[in-house]
């Protein structure tokens, strides 16, 4: 049979190439994607266009577009609480298409959602009909639009909907726009075969829906699941759908529409008291959803989640008392966070619509008399019903995810609330058992034995057994059962929400059904109300409409409490009321139409009648009543909360969600592992890395980095070696099967192992918390003894034996306590030593399933989920640097290196700290009497996306830490203890919160001065944290008075406590505002007490709430000024903080590694900057001298070469502002920007000056050596004319080149011999013999055999043997030899200082002659000796430049020399001259060979120039600054021999250079072909380019000038004259005054230049830079000057080299690691024994040393006092040496003693872990720490 639709198609078919008039569409998306206004051609002004009848009704726009009468349904922003419209929509429309609206560019989760919502309310088959409508708001973004359409989210959408789209504006008012949109849809629909969206596909898609439900729900009875939300919908809203619309025909007219409506409306009036369930449940369910729609939950359903609720947002920082409907929700959930018991009294904002509305009619109305008014407005509702304060509350509990369910129910605890026990799902009546959700709840109570003895209690309540009361109510009565059992539990505290609470209406949506519980928690007191724990349950609503719940709860409890109007056999619910008076448990019936007092009708059945009786009365008769009821045995009963689960007509939330069930399952099989196991050795066995061993190591590292003796090195090496074998030890202990299990659950990363660390958190609580409640109450016990014990004190031997046992007792009570503390941080703890172990031994454990170094990552996702890291060992009072680190690396990888502000709190035990941090935050720190937090911890909290624009960070960090004065350690020192955690997380804290308790007592102030202490310790090593004041407990907050005299005295505290510690810190400070920037009216906070009454009972004071709120609002305030720190930083400030802890003295050891890094990133900056403005400066100056050497200028001026360089200047400017501004460490680099400004101006200014000064030099050799350059060109012009004249003898034997050759050589010799009979020869140079001659002139009393023996003074082991004595005497020779004799015997030693002044100066002088020997200039001006008559010292060294000077002199001016080159250039012009070529061939080709050098020499400067760019980019030891390049050098000192690591360590600077100039050789040589040949390949070719656009310029310049041959080479060299020395003096004497054809000579030039083009190249080789460019102008000479420009300072004790990248640099010397001193030949006194101790060991220890040489004893700590370049120096203490340096001296041991003459033995002996360093191990050190 052929279905309608068939048909419809058929039909469609056969009118299909007819013109389709009519078209129906659909919009729908998100109301952002569109912008309505009356030009919206398809939408107009308005939004949603339902006209409210009485059936609300959507309306279509009717429009005409290109003879289209299109009708457009607007459905944007629809939802599916408007189903009905939607029926409405397709019962009476056939659609063509549905536009899909989406912002172009802006594809979100709320886009997709809507395509959802359209597929899930008209089914699958409406995807055939959408098209995507990509709206912008510019044209311009359209041109993205390709790469748009390619992203993978869009493609997935336009894939869904058959790649269909079209563009627009979001406006909609282009008419083409809209018509080729109608265009398209006409195309689809002829596509369709003419087929639109019916309400028959509706109706299959509805069905489909309904057949799934009846599916799901015979599954759901099988296994005990709920049906979805969606699809009980589509049953709820189908029935209530078809209800309105019957469909007799194909169309349906409005009126039928309304009178079916009206009808309908008419009958559920009529029938309100007896309507069936069915209809009930629909209209509920609608209402249910209006409520979900008020509150902005209906798209959270299931989705609320935790991490969302704790994340720092906007409205977390706002505490409103009233808000609109849809914050209801965010306020709420902020209040109950903060255990604000007021978070049920928030008020919705009345709008002012209503009453405006009625004012308006009143004025209408003519006036009447009060009885009228009166009556008449009983009939107008006066506004409507506020939404219910526990349906917020529930709404939020059905939207949530576990976690947040959870926390919910925990806060509400906390409050004092009561609990939702039994909860019926809202849209699917099925009860849920929200067991896990209890799971964190415990309960203390004490009972009362006797006057003086109680037992206290604190149990899970889950676990605990108490006896329960249920209270029900039937049928409707006018007294609230809620507020009656309030004034049975805690009269001043609403635990049950009733009628008369703030907020209430009449409108409760969510309540009906739900059962509560709330526990009476006895204080031990006589006024307690009930003796023992009970639990209170309360049903919700009418109990005869709830009997599962009434069933499980009567089945449970111990008394049946039920309240109704009255005993009536013939009420509808007297059988169940009759059931429970036969049952054997105690009932008791509260009437609220009778007016008995409390009446026994038989044993344990009671009556209570309310009726005109004091509540007060009746509250008290329940007590008695339900106590006798419970002391009896009828009620023996006990009820237990996890037994609820056992009932099987009901949900369990650990049963029905799969990861929290598996989750228990893994923790319940691992702590199945501990059963039978004292709780005091189960860390012992199970977690034995953490134990001994543990603190052992901790000792032997505070040991380490304090060492004592003289044995420096050896102490620490023995201490190294300890720890290490401890470590072993660590390494070899098996793993238990308890962390096995525990790795086994966890490292998969299931999506149940959030659930698993819960449940483990959970279950190990329960597993200690009896044993530890006892041991608590033990250690009270002998507390008390041992401080009676002191109070009856007297001098009796025997009373002082009772105090000592009891001292003893006490302390061993409280490492009981210690050992039984065991929970989820004592596992991490574990996992951090196994970590640590593997790390130290480097090699997996054996029984290690996985490789350790994943270990850290496990930790870090800990942290993203919301669990807190163990930052100190609260045990060992140590932090785990290598693990925490580790654990924040991989954090780093996880998230980025994200900026954290870091909030820390500090204060004395048990006021409050991590209370005050969990209910400003939501945390779950551990909180209760006693010493709870142990150590330190870390946890993140999310800054939302929407505060990210507010703070410059994207997480705060906060650090919880143990109290300070703890009370069980008071008989032990713990203030060394206290003052290392304070200034620890001082110094990690951005901020750090100051918590007291109460007013300031003795033992404040000793806090107050370790606060103090901490904060002046952070001023003195430049860290700059803040801290705010927090105390609690104040008795009356609002008091303004007295809480400024409370700040008054905390200021003077703080300044007398800032005075009497600036003197143990050596400070100088006089009031705390000195030490930090602190404003006591702002950063002093009062908290009111935290409990609105006494506990157990009390609620948490709302005033505490609303300071927290205060706080947290100031903290953010605060936060927001602040840049906070990265995380790597953070992992950098965790180890320089405790380094400098373990040391004695803080400030002393302190090394900022954040700002040395920071400064290390700037230095490299800084390098790059000034390689750009030399690079800048090189290229001007060689385009000057060319110029000068052309004489095209005379004279060179600052300002020229300022302008030269600006364009350079200002981009290095740039630059720098950009760094300064944009870099991650901006706020700490700022303090260095107006120096390093200034560092540039200046360098800018001295290069400008030194070239300056280079240029006018060369200006004034020009003029000198003219005369020489003149000769040249001559004797070469002379030599042209007169081959010239010889050619036109020879012209006849033109072809005969053989007679050619023959004659022009012999030609050739005759005149060279001639030009060199009339010039002299240069001849070559004995640069040492003038030396010698000069030198024994200027001392006559040296011979001159006395420079025989002439030793390299700068490889001398000592400077004695040039040091000599004057006498007055005027003795000379004698005197010499007696000195040498007295020398020789005594064995004469210069001091220390007289060597290093000596060196110093020889190293100065080497550099100036150096300098000095450049600006002679030799290769172009000749030697001459009276260069030496300049330089009377140190001609050794300067012998091989000045000779390599004289040699290239030589080749450019010597005539033989320069005319033999020149021969076979001039005989292929000869040879033209013979063939009859014109003037003008000949002068190109003479123009060629004139070029032929200048161009040589400009490309092998460029290229020169361009390698070491290239080398600063590529090579690896060039790339970086001068400590990378150091780093290359020390690599390469592990491959040469002793000497060149001596001239390292005692001449670092020309070791610099010389291995600069072997990286750039043997660059050379492996890139000889890829980069050298290459780059002078370029610049040939480059240079060729200019050459020849020259030569034709000058050819269009004299053609159009008809100039002469004069003027094209005056124009052509002009124009070369800045990139080559070529001039046209270089013709004076070449006859071309008939040259005439420029065509022709432009065209030689071209043909001829390329073969000189390459020559040149051909012959280029490695070597060729050195014989053909001037010293300067090389590429290692170039990266010398830039590498060495920096601070050449040596370490006084151990050589290191200052590591400052900048010479004459202000403020100390440096360097991160210093090296043995014996490699700079120190040893210990009155020995040979070489010294093994390293300055950064050394200045941690008690030693002492001796200022050169001297007898004055300096200790080590104390080594700036000894004055001099050792004041200049700063060493921090530091226990990471180099291991390079350990090796090296292992390595050159030998050779070391032979140079310096004595030995490392004794107590020099080189430790034993030195020589297992491995050369490998050596250098590859090197990579890790430079």
């Amino acid at each position: 049979m052929e279905s309608n639709e068939d048909k419809n198609r058929g039909s469609a078919q056969d009118n299909m190439d007819q013109e389709i008039h009519s078209l129906t569409l659909v919009l729908f998306g998100n109301s952002t994607s569109v912008q309505f206004g009356h030009d919206n051609i398809l939408l107009g002004e308005e939004q949603i266009c339902i006209k409210t009848e009485e059936t609300p009704r959507i309306v279509p726009s009717h429009i005409q577009i290109s003879g289209h009468h299109v009708s457009v349904f607007n459905m944007i922003d629809f939802t599916e609480c408007q189903l009905d419209l939607v029926y409405q929509l397709v019962h009476e429309n056939e659609i063509c298409a549905f536009i899909f609206v989406v912002q172009l560019g802006q594809l979100t989760d709320a886009d997709k959602k809507c395509l959802e919502w359209l597929q899930r309310v008209f089914g699958d088959k409406v995807l055939q009909f959408v098209m995507v409508l990509f709206t912008y708001e510019c044209e311009e973004e359209c041109d993205t639009m390709s790469n748009y359409l390619k992203k993978n989210p869009v493609k997935k959408l336009l894939k869904k909907c058959g790649e269909r789209y079209h563009t627009c504006s979001k406006t909609m008012n282009d008419q083409s726009e809209m018509r080729k949109l109608t265009s398209k849809i006409e195309r689809l629909f002829k596509k369709d075969q003419g087929q639109c969206y019916t309400e028959e596909m509706y109706n299959k898609h509805l069905g489909k829906r309904k057949d799934q439900k009846k599916t799901d729900e015979s599954t759901t009875k099988k296994e005990g699941k709920t049906e979805s939300k969606e699809k009980t919908q589509g049953k709820h809203w189908l029935s209530s759908i078809k209800a309105h619309f019957q469909k007799p025909s194909h169309q349906k007219t409005n009126t039928a529409l309304k009178k079916s409506k009206a009808s309908s409306c008419e009958q559920r009036d009529e029938t309100a008291e007896v309507r069936p369930d069915r209809h009930l449940q629909q209209e509920e369910t609608g209402e249910t959803e209006r409520l979900f729609r008020k509150l902005h939950l209906e798209s959270k359903k299931d989705k609320l989640r935790a991490a969302d609720v704790l994340q720092i947002s906007s409205h977390s920082l706002q505490s409103r008392e009233s808000c609109a409907e849809e914050e209801l929700v965010k306020n709420y959930l902020q209040k109950l966070l903060m255990m604000n018991y007021r978070a049920r009294n928030i008020k919705t904002k009345e709008t002012n619509e209503h009453h405006q509305t009625q004012t308006d009619k009143d004025m209408k109305k003519p006036k009447g008399d009060i009885f009228n008014e009166a009556s008449s407005s009983n009939a107008v509702t006066s506004k409507p019903d506020s939404i219910h304060p526990m349906d917020v509350q529930m709404a939020v509990f059905h939207c949530a995810d576990s976690f947040l369910k959870q926390m919910m129910v925990t806060k509400l605890s906390q409050c004092q609330f009561a609990l939702p026990l039994l909860v019926p799902d809202p849209f699917t009546q099925h009860i849920e058992f929200p067991l896990w959700t209890f799971r964190h709840i415990n309960k203390s109570w004490k009972i009362r034995k006797t006057d003086n003895d109680f037992i206290s209690k604190v149990q899970s309540v889950c676990k605990a057994e108490t006896p329960m009361v249920s209270f029900f109510r039937f049928g409707s009565v006018s007294s609230s059962k809620s507020q009656l059992m309030n004034s049975l539990i805690n009269e001043r505290h609403n635990t049950f929400f009733h009628r008369n609470c703030p907020g209430s209406s009449r409108t409760r949506l969510l309540m009906d059904g739900v059962v509560e519980i709330a526990w009476y928690c006895p204080s031990g007191k006589v006024t307690d109300k009930f003796t023992d724990c009970v639990a209170f349950c309360n049903l919700h609503g009418n109990a005869g409409d709830h009997e599962t719940q009434m069933k499980i709860l009567t089945e449970m409890s111990s008394v049946n409490v039920v309240l109704l109007t009255k005993l009536d056999k013939n009420d509808k619910n007297a059988t169940k009321i009759q059931n429970l008076y036969k049952d054997k448990k105690p009932l008791i019936c509260i009437l609220t139409e009778d007016e008995s007092a409390v009446t026994e009708m038989r044993k344990g059945k009671y009556k209570i009648g309310l009726k005109d009786r004091n509540q007060a009365d009746v509250s008290e008769e329940l007590i008695r009543v339900i106590n006798d009821c419970l002391s009896s045995s009828a009620s023996a009963s006990v009820f237990r909360l996890e037994d609820v689960s056992k009932h099987s007509d009901i949900r369990v939330d650990e049963e029905d969600d799969e990861d929290c069930r598996r989750g228990r399952e893994a923790t319940q099989e691992m702590m199945s592992l501990l059963k039978n196991k004292p709780l005091t050795e189960i860390k012992e066995s199970f977690l034995p890395c953490q134990g001994k061993l543990w603190h052992l190591w901790c000792q032997k590292n505070k040991e380490l980095h304090r060492p004592q003796g003289e044995e420096l090195e050896q102490e620490i090496s023995r201490k190294h070696t300890e720890m290490k074998n401890i470590r072993e030890k660590q390494h070899q202990n098996n793993l238990s099967k308890f962390i096995k299990s525990f790795f086994k659950n966890l490292l998969p990363k299931d999506a149940n192992w959030i659930f698993f660390l819960k449940w483990l958190r959970i279950l190990m609580d329960e597993f200690t918390s009896a044993d530890l409640s006892g041991l608590h109450n033990k250690y009270n016990e002998r507390w008390s003894a041992v401080i009676k014990l002191k109070e009856n004190a007297k001098p009796k031997s025997e009373q002082a034996e009772q105090l000592k046992d009891a001292q003893t007792e006490l302390e061993r009570t409280s490492e009981e306590l210690q050992s039984a503390t065991f929970g989820l941080e004592h596992i991490m703890r574990e996992i951090g030593q196994i970590y640590e172990s593997c790390s130290s031994v480097k090699k997996n454990k054996t029984d290690l399933q996985f490789d350790f170094s994943s270990l850290p990552s496990v930790a870090a996702e800990m942290m993203i989920s919301g669990f807190p890291l163990e930052l100190m060992d609260g045990d060992a009072a140590h932090v785990p640097v290598m693990w925490v680190t580790a654990v924040l690396d991989k954090l780093i990888q996880k998230l980025g290196d994200q900026r954290v502000f870091v909030l820390s709190v500090l204060g004395i035990q048990s006021s409050g700290k991590s209370t005050m941090l969990n209910a400003m935050f939501g945390l779950e720190f551990a909180v209760s009497a006693g010493r709870c937090t142990r150590g330190a911890f870390m946890q993140l909290i999310r800054v939302s996306e929407d505060m990210k624009h507010q703070m410059k960070f994207d997480y705060i960090l906060v650090v919880d830490t143990e109290g300070l004065r703890a009370l069980e350690l008071a008989e032990k020192s713990t203030r060394h203890h206290d003052n290392e955690l304070a200034t620890f997380v001082v110094g990690l804290g951005n901020l750090t919160l100051i918590n007291f308790f109460g007013e300031i007592s003795s033992d404040m102030q000793d806090i107050l001065q370790i606060v103090v202490q901490a904060f002046l310790r952070m001023k003195k090593v430049k860290l700059k944290p803040s801290c705010m004041f927090v105390h609690q407990n104040v008795s009356d907050v609002t008091a303004g008075e007295k809480n400024m005299e409370g700040r008054r005295r905390l200021q003077k505290t703080l300044d007398e406590m800032t005075k009497l510690t600036a003197k143990d810190e050596v400070c100088d400070a006089e009031c705390f505002s000195d030490v930090i920037n602190f404003d006591v009216r702002h950063d002093v906070k009062y908290f009111a007490q935290l409990w609105e009454g006494s506990p157990p009972m009390a609620p948490p004071n709302p005033n505490y709430c609303e300071n927290i709120q205060e706080l947290k609002e100031t903290i953010i305030s605060r936060a927001s000024k602040s840049t906070g720190i990265r995380l790597k930083d953070i992992c950098k400030r965790i180890e320089d903080l405790w380094e400098a802890l373990l040391n004695e003295r803080f400030v002393f050891s302190f090394r900022n590694a954040v700002e040395i890094s920071a400064y290390r990133r700037l230095e490299t900056e800084y390098s790059k900057w000034t390689w750009t403005l030399h690079s800048a400066m090189l290229e001007i100056e060689n385009k000057l001298h060319n110029q000068i050497e052309n004489e095209a200028i005379h004279e060179i001026d600052k300002t020229d070469l300022q302008r030269e360089l600006r364009e350079k200047s200002e981009a290095v400017n740039k630059s720098i502002s950009e760094f300064f501004e944009k870099a991650t460490d901006a706020d700490i680099l700022i303090q260095w920007k107006a120096s390093f400004e200034i560092k540039i101006k200046e360098l800018q200014e001295n290069i400008v000056r030194q070239t300056e000064r280079k240029l006018n030099v060369i200006l004034q050799q020009r003029d000198l050596k003219k005369k020489v350059d003149a000769q040249r060109t001559h004797h070469e012009n002379t030599l042209l004319e007169k081959s010239k004249e010889l050619a036109l003898k020879l012209k006849d034997k033109a072809n005969d080149k053989e007679t050619l050759k023959r004659e022009f050589y012999l030609f050739w010799e005759e005149c060279v011999k001639k030009i060199t009979t009339d010039s002299p020869l240069i001849k070559d140079i004995d640069i040492l013999k003038d030396v010698k001659i000069l030198l024994s002139d200027i001392h006559e009393s040296v011979h001159v055999d006395t420079w025989k023996n002439i030793r390299d003074i700068f490889t001398v082991p000592s400077y004695a043997g040039y040091v000599q004595f004057k006498r007055s005497s005027g003795v000379t020779g004698h005197v010499i030899n007696v000195f040498k004799t007295a020398k020789h015997n005594l064995g004469y030693s210069l001091s220390e200082k007289h060597e290093r002044e000596i060196k110093a100066l020889i190293t100065d002088i080497d550099q100036q002659i150096d300098t000095m020997i450049r600006s002679f200039n030799i290769s172009k001006m000749g030697y001459s000796n009276s260069c030496i008559q300049k330089l009377t010292d140190y001609i050794k060294r300067a012998n091989v430049t000045f000779t390599d000077q004289h040699k290239m002199f030589m080749e450019a001016n010597d005539p033989v020399l320069y005319l033999k080159k020149k021969s076979v250039e001039y005989f292929s012009i000869f040879q033209k001259y013979c063939q009859g070529a014109t003037s003008a061939a000949i002068f190109g080709e003479i123009i060629c060979q004139k070029l032929r050098t200048p161009i040589e020499h400009s490309v092998y400067i460029q290229t020169a120039r361009d390698l070491a760019d290239e080398m600063r980019s590529n090579c690896p030891s060039m790339n970086g600054n001068r400590s990378n390049l150091e780093k290359h050098i020390l690599k390469r000192l592990a491959e040469e021999n002793f000497d060149k690591c001596l001239t390292y360590i005692h001449y670092p600077r020309d070791h610099f250079k010389s291995f600069i100039r072997d990286e750039v050789s043997q660059y050379m040589r492996d890139k000889f072909s890829v980069s050298v040949e290459l780059k002078m390949s370029q610049n040939i070719e480059l240079l060729q380019k200019k050459i020849m656009k020259a030569a034709h310029e000058s050819t269009q310049r004299v053609e159009e000038n008809s100039g002469v041959v004069d003027v094209w080479l005056r124009f052509f060299t002009l124009k070369l004259s800045g990139v080559l020395m070529f001039s046209v003096k270089d013709f004076s004497g070449v006859n071309h005054d008939d040259v005439d054809d420029f065509k022709l000579l432009e065209d030689v030039i071209r043909k001829e230049l390329p073969p000189v083009m390459s020559d040149i190249s051909r012959e280029l080789r490695t070597g060729s830079f050195d014989e053909k460019l001037d010293v300067n102008n090389r590429p290692d000479e170039i990266l010398i000057d830039h590498f060495c420009q920096c601070c050449w300072v040596q370490c006084p004790f151990c050589n290191a080299i200052c590591t400052n990248t900048i010479p004459n640099h202000t403020g100390d010397h440096s360097v991160p690691f210093h090296r043995v001193i014996g490699l700079n030949g120190w040893f210990y006194k009155k020995t040979t024994n070489l010294s093994i101790n390293i300055c950064t060991s050394s200045v941690a220890g008690n030693g002492c040393f001796y200022p050169n040489a001297s007898d004055d004893k300096v200790p080590w700590r104390e080594y700036r006092t000894a004055g001099g370049v050792y004041a200049e120096w700063s060493i921090t203490p530091d226990l990471t040496e180099l291991p390079y340096w350990k090796w090296f001296v292992c390595r050159f041991q030998k050779d070391l003693e032979r140079h310096y003459n004595k030995t490392f033995q004794s107590t020099g002996k080189i430790p034993d872990e030195w020589r297992k360093i491995t050369k490998q191990e050596a250098t590859e050190s090197l990579d890790k720490y430079i």
